[in-house]
């Protein structure tokens, strides 16, 4: 049995959906037309919708009425509550994985920002925000706490909807964040204290954040707090 085949029906109706929202194939607005998704997936419009009602707790959907279902607008408060999220997730989810990264897993990480410089000279925001990441993800993902790294996969997926690509916005973060790149795989190599290692993924994916709403929203910027 495969490991699809194993998801209950709503299971892979959810998946099959987030997967599109997440490529933006179902773009902001688009509308879900739960028959039409029933009939791609050969189920009844049942798991389809119980999907749909998970989707719309996470808010990727919303429900307007006398139209249905909708994939959830860009919204900014959004996205900026996700990154804060996420700034102290991925941060602690990290620092939990610290230890148990092996020389092959920094060989690899490292090889992955390598390929981010290489990109600066020719920047392509979306290649660039899939290296990174791949390079979060090689840091993150053997985090000792399976509840954690559920909910740093879910707010990934979130800014996934939310931002095709913060760097379009900020190119200019991109240089300043394989440098933090570096620091973070040496404090890791080095053995520092698994709270140097949070603070510094946390103020990392922070400062990405304090790019963008500087950028983007100057005024509401000043005096931004160190999450």
């Amino acid at each position: 049995m495969t490991a699809t085949t194993s998801l209950s029906k709503s299971q892979q109706a959810y998946r099959w959906v987030k997967e599109r929202i997440a490529s933006q194939e179902f773009s902001p607005g688009y509308r879900l037309v739960l028959g039409t998704i029933a009939g791609e997936l050969d189920m009844s419009v049942v798991p389809v919708r119980e999907a749909i009602r998970q989707l719309e707790a996470e808010g990727l959907v919303m429900f307007e009425r006398n139209v249905g279902a909708r994939v959830s607008m860009v919204d900014d408060t959004q996205y900026r509550h996700s990154m804060q999220a996420l700034s102290i997730l991925e941060g602690t989810a990290t620092a939990l994985a610290a230890r148990r990264l092996t020389v092959d897993d920094i060989r690899r990480a490292r090889s992955v920002n390598d390929l981010m410089v290489e990109t600066l000279d020719h920047f392509d925001p979306r290649a660039f925000t899939a290296l990174n990441q791949e390079f979060h993800s090689t840091l993150f993902e053997k985090c000792s706490n399976p509840r954690m790294l559920e909910l740093v996969h879910a707010e990934w997926a979130r800014l996934g909807h939310l931002r095709d690509s913060t760097f379009s916005f900020v190119p200019g973060r991109a240089a300043e964040s394989v440098r933090e790149h570096e620091n973070i795989l040496s404090l890791i190599e080095t053995s520092a204290p698994l709270a140097d290692i949070e603070t510094a993924a946390r103020r990392h994916r922070s400062a990405t954040l304090d790019a963008y709403l500087i950028h983007e929203h100057p005024d509401e910027a000043l005096g931004l707090p160190d999450f």
